[in-house]
């Protein structure tokens, strides 16, 4: 049996590196993120943490600490959530400033439709108010002619 060439035999494809997600689901994440960011329940939850971190790490057991005073490891904990924080909600907002402008687009086409039917149907009345005083003066001038 003769051994095929190395060279003749094609290669299989190989995954891509970067990984794959659906950008839809991913900015329906960040805006129910941003929305939580915003809200008064999160920063309870937030002054909670940091009140039981700087109570723990100054009042707990000191072989137990594991931050002291200048908390630096707080600080990196806060700095991390906010970097994470600052672009979902930057997208979260983009993804409504699209939305509110496919809303703008629809609300100014809308509004073009129907200042032309109101045109439309001041043209029309205008026409039937003129044929109205038309057969008012010929009823007028027949009237008047008659004994």
């Amino acid at each position: 049996m003769t051994e095929k060439s190395r060279l003749s035999t094609p290669r299989e494809s190989r995954r891509p590196i970067r990984p794959n997600y659906d950008p839809e689901t991913f900015g329906r994440i960040s805006e129910a993120f941003a929305r939580f960011i915003g809200t008064a329940r999160f920063l309870v939850y937030m002054t909670i943490f940091v009140f039981f971190w700087v109570f723990w790490n100054t009042l707990g057991p000191i072989n137990l600490r594991f931050d002291e005073y200048p908390f630096i490891f707080l600080t990196l904990l806060l700095s991390l959530q906010a970097s994470y924080a600052a672009p979902l909600i930057l997208l979260a907002q983009n993804r409504q400033a699209d939305r509110d402008r496919v809303t703008l687009q629809e609300d100014r086409s809308r509004d073009e439709r129907n200042l032309a039917v109101t045109e439309y149907l001041v043209r029309e009345l205008v026409a039937m108010r003129k044929e109205l005083v038309e057969e008012i003066k010929d009823l007028k001038n027949n009237s008047g002619t008659k004994p």
